[in-house]
């Protein structure tokens, strides 16, 4: 009973994240200087993959930009949402994996973060360039870096920042379902 239960909660977790992801685009959409600059469905998903384990984050970060362009347009399926469902599944597939992998504390909570950030962005880079091969169209290094680092660098700063403090906060609220 009690595995049935864990999993209800996972699931019941997923589908808040998956909502959240969905909705907070609109939040900072409303300043559309930084509003995709900010990456707001990264978040939840890598709270999704810290918290509820490596195959929910990863469901949940495949299936957030695919669901968002179908039901709003935005990002726009090919390539955007199709390339950023790559990215966010590692985003949060990794951070889930690590996080069950690696001792729990502070600077091991940076670690996966980074680590599942870095790994996001190199396949977000992959997808792109596979994408523009099928659509005849140039990736260049130069536009990998401008949307992977230094149009993401206030998205990027703010996952540093607010991640570790909710995941330590939910965890010590006894709210992380990643269990070892």
């Amino acid at each position: 009973m009690k595995s049935t239960s864990l999993q209800v909660r996972r699931l019941t977790f997923a589908a808040l994240f998956l909502a959240i992801a969905l909705v907070l685009p609109f939040v900072t959409g409303q300043i559309p200087q930084i509003g995709a600059a900010l990456c707001p469905m990264h978040i939840p998903v890598l709270l999704c993959g810290f918290l509820c384990g490596w195959p929910w984050g990863l469901a949940v970060g495949f299936i957030a930009p695919l669901l968002r362009s179908v039901l709003f347009g935005i990002p726009v399926m090919f390539p955007g949402a199709a390339a950023m469902a790559f990215e966010l599944a590692v985003y949060g597939g990794m951070a889930g994996y690590l996080r069950r992998k690696l001792p729990r504390g502070n600077g091991y909570t940076y670690v996966v973060l980074l680590v599942s950030m870095i790994a996001g962005r190199v396949v977000w880079g992959i997808a792109r360039l596979i994408l523009a091969g099928l659509s005849g169209s140039a990736f260049t290094w130069a536009l990998f870096l401008a949307g992977a680092v230094t149009n993401a660098i206030p998205g990027i700063i703010l996952q540093l920042v607010l991640i570790p403090v909710l995941v330590m906060a939910l965890e010590r609220a006894g709210l992380s379902l990643n269990q070892r």
